[in-house]
């Protein structure tokens, strides 16, 4: 089975993230609570794809961002979500898809997804890890 490829973004704003609920009409993880993204088109790069997906998502461009690791998630079909954090954007946020978007804190409790909270999780540790370094 060969993964379709997606981009997920964590905006990150102090110790909070943005995440949503998604639309129940979504065809991959109706209704869960995760961190917005989208499948990666044709011809086109991640970062293409990550530029294309918060416009469309969130109405926001994104100015300061790192990509943070790529992970499994098996859904309606097995999906490589390729994970960036975003500290910085353009824009006024306006949810465009998402049932709600909302500002959590960055504990992955509220999250559905596993692949999402393992990523939130990574985002800590490297966020440790500068911290850590800085001293």
């Amino acid at each position: 089975m060969t993964a379709k490829e997606c981009v997920s973004f964590m905006l990150v704003k102090g110790d909070k993230v943005l995440v949503e609920q998604r639309a129940l009409h979504k065809e991959t993880d109706p209704g869960l609570i995760t961190l917005p993204g989208g499948h990666i088109e044709l011809e086109e790069t991640r970062e293409q794809a990550l530029v294309r997906e918060l416009k469309e998502e969130l109405n926001v461009v994104p100015n300061t961002y790192y990509y943070l690791c790529s992970l499994h998630h098996p859904t309606q079909e097995l999906q490589l979500i390729h994970y960036y954090v975003v500290l910085d954007w353009s824009g006024k946020l306006s949810n465009r898809e998402a049932d709600e978007v909302m500002w959590c804190s960055s504990s992955e409790s509220q999250i559905s997804i596993e692949a999402d909270r393992v990523a939130l999780r990574e985002m800590k540790r490297m966020q440790e890890l500068l911290v850590q370094s800085s001293f």
